[in-house]
């Protein structure tokens, strides 16, 4: 039976480092409020010219470097992002382009925080049914660029940072490596408490100078109501994993979380009862990368030799739509 392992991990983040005294220049906020509530100490963003496909190809030639595979053997790309470099075509197809690639399918997934989770369940599918032998997964996003700079949007404006990770997935027969299971949800009925109004299709027109003056182009968060919901569904859906494999908190060797806010990582850790040495934090490094966070950190994770053969590596995630998941990996 093939089973889906991670043959190689990169990330790229943008040089210009934002710190939260940088952010008190143009908006009503401190370097203590920031940390306290959300744990985050600085973020990146990028230079006028640089593009999500770009620091997806960057993440993924790192990838590839790590895992020996030649950039030609991918059979398929799948890309996370809420942030498309353009309205359409998606991202996918740009970062195909960039990798010097032909004619392979390049699927872009909008799940928002939980993209790299949904991309990982599309291609795990994809591997183990024989379709696909080689996949390149990337989750990769750019906030900067569609942030209110100012004080009526501080509360999401010091969360959000740019950057993009990368893993190349392979087929493997070794029995008990790799992927053990994904767990993905949704639930539309909270949609309006984390998502950006316009510019849409359904509006006639699409953005309107209206939407502008009351700053519906820009994303709007119920932070109360996020928060409640993401430390319930996060231990949830790790325990949903663990169940399916027979498996308890106490056989996790690394957890990494989505990276939102370090108050929700901290509780869900609490409730799930383990160590600090267990879990994953580089938010008060890079902010909310949103599709993106999950695979920064476990490429960083990776170099700091974190995580060694035969461990069990747990991801999670919570975001907009609301979205969640988890996967257990057998690395």
């Amino acid at each position: 039976m093939l089973q889906t392992i991670f043959a190689g991990t990169g990330y790229y983040v943008p040089d210009r480092v934002v710190t939260n005294q940088e952010l008190t220049t143009f908006m009503d906020t401190s370097d203590e409020w920031i940390v306290k509530r959300t744990g985050i100490r600085e973020r990146r963003w990028v230079d006028e010219g640089m593009s999500g496909a770009e620091m997806a190809r960057r993440a993924s030639e790192m990838a590839l470097a790590e895992s020996g595979i030649e950039a030609g053997d991918i059979d398929a790309i799948v890309l996370g992002t809420l942030t498309p470099d353009v309205f359409f075509p998606g991202t996918g197809v740009f970062l195909q382009r960039e990798l010097g690639l032909e004619g392979i399918p390049a699927l872009d997934l909008r799940a928002q925080c939980s993209g790299f989770l949904y991309g990982l369940s599309v291609a795990d599918a994809w591997i183990r049914s024989g379709q696909y032998d080689t996949i390149l997964l990337v989750g990769v996003e750019i906030h900067s660029t569609g942030m209110d700079m100012t004080t009526r949007g501080r509360d999401l404006t010091v969360l959000f940072g740019d950057g993009a990770g990368a893993v190349v997935l392979t087929s493997s027969a070794e029995d008990g490596r790799g992927v053990l299971s994904t767990h993905i949800h949704a639930d539309g009925r909270f949609a309006e408490m984390l998502w950006m109004e316009s510019a849409a299709s359904r509006n006639h027109p699409r953005i309107s100078v209206r939407d502008i003056e009351e700053g519906k182009h820009y994303p709007l968060m119920q932070g109360k109501e996020v928060f409640k919901h993401a430390v319930a569904r996060m231990p949830e859906v790790v325990m949903e994993a663990l169940s399916a494999n027979g498996l308890t908190t106490d056989d996790i060797d690394l957890l990494i979380p989505h990276q939102a806010n370090l108050r929700i990582s901290q509780m869900v850790q609490r409730r799930l009862g383990l160590p600090d040495d267990k879990v994953v934090n580089n938010i008060d490094r890079y902010g909310n990368t949103t599709a993106a966070t999950i695979p920064i950190a476990l490429a960083e994770a990776v170099r700091d030799d974190r995580l060694a053969p035969g461990d069990l590596l747990c991801l999670v995630a919570f975001g907009s739509g609301f979205t969640w998941g988890s996967a257990l990996i057998r690395w």
